[in-house]
């Protein structure tokens, strides 16, 4: 019976698991949702997922150990243990699985060196410091509301608040303020059915407003333009329909309250799409993102060992990966895997002989064409 290890990578959009051979040979994947230990909804679900169609056609048995690298698992080791353990019981696998920071699996990803610095920018963002495979030093990482400078998180927030400045006067015209509120507007959960079956939704303020083209009216206007009612009673327009403020709002603060703050990390790939059409307001917030990322890992100061960057917003073709990488000093490399470099953790544990082929062997494979920046951040 071949001896199999599992890998895995959680993080606060999406989780990634593979299972490997002692010889780094890759069996077995898996995807889950958000596992942020901190601030994901339901992190042990979106383990026991990837961790089970991973393990799809595999005997569980044949398990020997595993790494499950975890966003929050720093600052919140007991609770990230816990979580980890009960998906790994719940899937029918025996002992437990070691649990790092999911930055160490993603330097892991990279290289085969045991020491370096990795700068992450996903949804969340922190740099940090790795000597001997452990982590030593870190920089920012504290979560949207204190850190995580740079982020999708962050580039998400400053998006929405660019386009409420355009719709209340307080900014000019802006390209996010179309884009932005198409996305959102996918959001816009219906609540309830009006007339004829017509989607109704229920704005922050309570006002019943039925679904055009994308949006919610709460009325009718002039020459029949749908009109909605903003929060402080004011309608604003807008190309393809008018659009509220008050609507706008309870839209993303409903999905912040539904699926934690990552949800506004789904508009980074907006922003990126504005700025690359010319929008000097999207292409700002590119701008102080990379300025943000760029101070982050700089504040660790010089050591030894190569420089890694991870996470969608950096290992992509991004124009926030090219801005940040102009500003680092020196030669960067690209993780790959983190859920490989979490593997080839495990190995270095369970087979320490082999573990140095076996780890190149993990890196070689990499991730699976094919598959979306989603499900590979």
């Amino acid at each position: 019976m071949t001896a199999l290890v599992v890998g895995l990578d959680g993080g606060g959009t999406g989780t990634r698991c593979v299972v490997a051979t002692l010889s780094g040979e890759i069996t077995g994947r898996g995807y889950g949702g958000a596992a942020n230990a901190l601030s994901s909804p339901d992190p042990a679900l979106s383990l026991g997922t990837a961790l089970r169609t991973a393990l799809d056609g595999l005997d569980p048995a044949r398990v020997v150990g595993g790494v499950l690298a975890l966003a929050g698992a720093r600052s919140a080791p007991e609770r990230a243990t816990a979580v980890a353990d009960s998906a790994w019981r719940a899937v029918g696998l025996a002992g437990r699985p070691r649990v790092v920071p999911d930055t160490l699996a993603a330097f892991a990803g990279a290289t085969g060196e045991p020491s370096g610095t990795v700068l992450v920018a996903g949804t969340g963002a922190t740099a940090v410091r790795i000597e001997d495979r452990r982590v030593t030093r870190w920089a920012d990482g504290y979560g949207w509301l204190l850190g995580d400078e740079g982020s999708g998180t962050w580039i998400g927030l400053r998006a929405v608040r660019a386009v409420l400045a355009c719709l209340d006067g307080r900014a000019g015209p802006t390209a996010l303020r179309e884009a932005v509120l198409g996305r959102v507007s996918r959001d816009s959960t219906p609540v309830e059915a009006g007339t004829g079956g017509t989607p109704v939704r229920v704005l922050k303020d309570g006002v019943s407003a039925g679904a055009v083209k994308g949006g919610v009216s709460a009325g009718t206007g002039a020459g029949g333009m749908p009109v909605r009612a903003a929060r402080d009673g004011m309608s604003v327009g807008a190309a393809g329909g008018d659009v509220s403020i008050g609507w706008l709002v309870g839209v993303v603060e409903a999905g912040v309250a539904r699926e934690g703050p990552g949800w506004l990390a789904r508009l980074a790939p907006v922003v990126e799409d504005a700025a690359r059409a010319g929008d000097a307001t999207a292409s700002g917030i590119l701008d102080k993102a990379a300025f943000r990322l760029t101070e982050t890992v700089l504040a660790l100061g010089p050591g030894a060992g190569p420089l890694v960057v991870a996470g969608s917003l950096l290992t992509g073709p991004t124009l926030l990966a090219g801005r940040v990488r102009a500003l680092l000093p020196g030669p960067v490399l690209t993780t790959r895997d983190g859920a490989a470099g979490a593997a080839a953790l495990a190995l270095r544990t369970l087979s320490p002989g082999t573990a140095e082929a076996a780890h190149l062997r993990l890196l070689t494979e990499g991730p699976p064409a094919g598959r979306t920046t989603e499900e590979t951040a």
